[in-house]
């Protein structure tokens, strides 16, 4: 989805008093540490977007050998997931500008994080939102899939 029809839809949903989750990732080979996270932000809303690391937000973060799958391709898987309502891409190396830009009630980032070195998290905070951070599912990870495919 684009940003400007995203926009158009959460006005949308706000309208229809719906509570709006963000989360954000690079998605870039889905794994079932993924979808962990992605179904246990749903559960903080009635929607879920999510922000996506587009191609060349992924190569500065990870490197040239990132991503695998295009945006366009883990979009594309994203969207088709039961519990996501919408996907936008994002370019810059942190989601702050997305979040100021449709203002989540809930922002959800996995992990080990403080809620200081969330990007985006005092200002959710600041418009009376919500930070959560979900646990990671151990044992699944993006680089291991990678390694185990090339040492196999």
């Amino acid at each position: 989805m684009t940003l400007p029809d995203l926009q158009k839809k959460i006005a949308q949903w706000r309208l229809l008093g719906k509570t709006v989750v963000f989360t954000n990732g690079c998605f870039d080979i889905l794994h079932a540490g993924h979808l962990a996270s992605l179904i246990e932000a749903a559960k903080h809303g009635d929607i879920l977007v999510i922000g996506l690391n587009a191609d060349n937000s992924i190569k500065g973060l990870k490197g040239p050998g990132r991503p695998v799958n295009t945006e366009n391709e883990r979009a594309l898987l994203l969207a088709s997931l039961v519990m996501v309502d919408a996907v936008v891409l994002f370019s810059e190396p942190t989601p702050l500008e997305l979040i100021l830009t449709i203002k989540p009630d809930i922002l959800v980032k996995g992990g080990d994080y403080k809620i200081e070195d969330i990007a985006g998290a005092q200002e959710v905070i600041s418009w009376g939102g919500k930070v959560i951070i979900n646990p990671i599912v151990e044992g699944f990870s993006t680089s291991s899939i990678i390694n185990k495919i090339q040492n196999s």
